[in-house]
């Protein structure tokens, strides 16, 4: 077994993004090749509505997926190709962008006023930019969850972790993406196909990621830190940021310990990226953003 040392301890950061939804963003918007091929994180957590009820109004998206992942309320979504929907409590979508959709989002809150979930975004290849949109929405019941002998529980989202396979498919990346948790004091080694860059996020528990020099605590409630200077402790909504290896082993807490882990095979491209529009080359921005102003952004399906 290779361990995964730790590369980074990324604190997430209040935002305010869409109409004015307060969430904290984990990673996104600056250097991610760290992170590739994702590009972005955001923890849309929320229990105040007037926070977040105003939503993420119509918006272009070309040359990415995104991938959204609800806990708790619900998110109602349309875009211009006509599609209407919603996702609530343990559900996902998967959107693929390529050459140019509109969507819009509206979360809606429980009996509780909850607004809880995740928004990845995953790079495209060059070869797949301009290809069709598609969804994929998967409905809680259709997500597999796996129970180890120790009680670790693995919620497969997409790709193939200990003999399940997640329902999202046909995705470039080849990404694994599971919502894990690990009872208390339970020490749990989960594997990570070395040539995937990977990471966790904690967003429930408390417990310790094993470094090759020593393990790093994440506690639900901790003393707040610099992003240049990891600590010895980071309270809850922190990335780790794994450098190569085979495993990832984690020690869980008196509470257990939840956390995304998410891994994806490099692209190794160059990225263009104003907004929620991705591509290889400035002069494809540049582009993209004309075809906006102009009213051709949105391209006709291909007659067969």
């Amino acid at each position: 077994m290779s361990l995964r040392p730790i590369k980074r301890l990324i604190k997430a950061k209040p935002t305010l993004e869409g109409a004015g939804v307060h969430l904290r963003r984990a990673f996104g918007f600056g250097n991610t090749s760290d992170f590739d091929p994702f590009l972005l994180l955001d923890d849309f957590r929320n229990d105040v509505p007037e926070d977040y009820l105003a939503g993420f109004p119509w918006h272009p998206h070309r040359g990415i997926e995104t991938i959204t992942y609800v806990l708790a309320g619900t998110v109602e979504h349309g875009d211009s190709m006509g599609n209407r929907g919603a996702i609530a409590a343990g559900d996902v979508q998967w959107m693929t962008a390529g050459r140019g959709i509109i969507p819009q989002e509206m979360p809606k809150g429980d009996q509780l006023g909850r607004m809880h979930g995740f928004q990845l975004w995953a790079n495209l290849p060059s070869s797949l930019k301009m290809t069709a949109p598609r969804y994929q929405e998967i409905k809680a019941p259709d997500v597999p969850e796996i129970t180890d002998d120790d009680g670790t529980k693995v919620r497969v989202v997409c790709g193939r972790f200990w003999g399940a396979t997640g329902p999202v498919d046909g995705i470039a990346a080849d990404p694994i993406y599971l919502d894990v948790s690990v009872p208390p004091g339970r020490r749990k080694a989960l594997p990570v196909e070395t040539t995937h860059h990977a990471f966790a996020y904690v967003f429930a528990g408390s417990g310790k990621f094993c470094n090759a020099s020593g393990p790093l605590a994440v506690p639900t409630e901790g003393v707040g830190w610099a992003d240049t200077t990891p600590p010895e402790e980071a309270e809850n909504r922190s990335l780790v940021l794994f450098d190569r290896g085979d495993d990832v082993v984690v020690q869980a807490g008196e509470e257990g310990i939840r956390f995304l882990l998410t891994s994806g095979k490099p692209l190794e491209e160059p990225v263009a990226w104003y907004g929620p529009i991705v591509m290889n080359t400035q002069e494809q921005l540049r582009q993209a953003y004309e075809e906006l102003r102009e009213g051709t952004f949105l391209k006709a399906e291909t007659p067969r």
